[in-house]
């Protein structure tokens, strides 16, 4: 995967990916959870996030108090280690990352708390949720984010 290359074509795709998704808010929301799900399915049948890992080198996922737990407890350390070790507090009152990319990506791209991981990084990129109508923003910016969205996003295109 060339990520400078995916970086470079969704950047150019941000004024268009922009207009769009303002447009998938008119779209029924049984039909457009029906469309997401069905190109999250295509996507992730050829698609590797072990060849990427471009989320966890570029974002970082927000910790709840469960995560903190889960991690802390797997590590060895009290919460309060944890969150002083890893975690600062961002803008919204969240638990995130102090920096990127994720101190648990390892070179080969393998997290090495993947069974512990927090429930942001279970989830993403969060394109077969249902409700999908409510999360279109952050969809938005994953397309610049995760090469997966991107080619979700470039389909749906061509359907609605």
């Amino acid at each position: 995967m060339d990520l400078d290359k995916f970086n470079q074509q969704a950047k150019s795709k941000r004024a268009e990916n922009k207009k769009f998704f303002r447009r998938l808010k008119s779209v029924n929301p049984k039909k457009l959870d029906q469309q997401f799900h069905e190109l999250h399915d295509e996507a992730f049948s050829h698609i590797d996030c072990l060849s990427c890992a471009n989320c966890c080198k570029t974002t970082g996922p927000l910790f709840t108090d469960r995560d903190i737990s889960r991690l802390s407890k797997h590590l060895g350390q009290k919460p309060t280690e944890f969150i002083d070790e890893y975690l600062r507090v961002d803008e919204d009152g969240d638990h995130v990352l102090q920096q990127v990319p994720c101190p648990f990506l390892g070179e080969d791209n393998y997290c090495s708390v993947y069974e512990h991981r927090p429930k942001a990084c279970r989830e993403y990129p969060h394109t077969d949720r249902n409700k999908m109508h409510q999360i279109l923003e952050i969809t938005r910016k994953n397309v610049e984010v995760c090469p997966a969205v991107f080619e979700i996003t470039e389909e749906l295109k061509k359907r609605v």
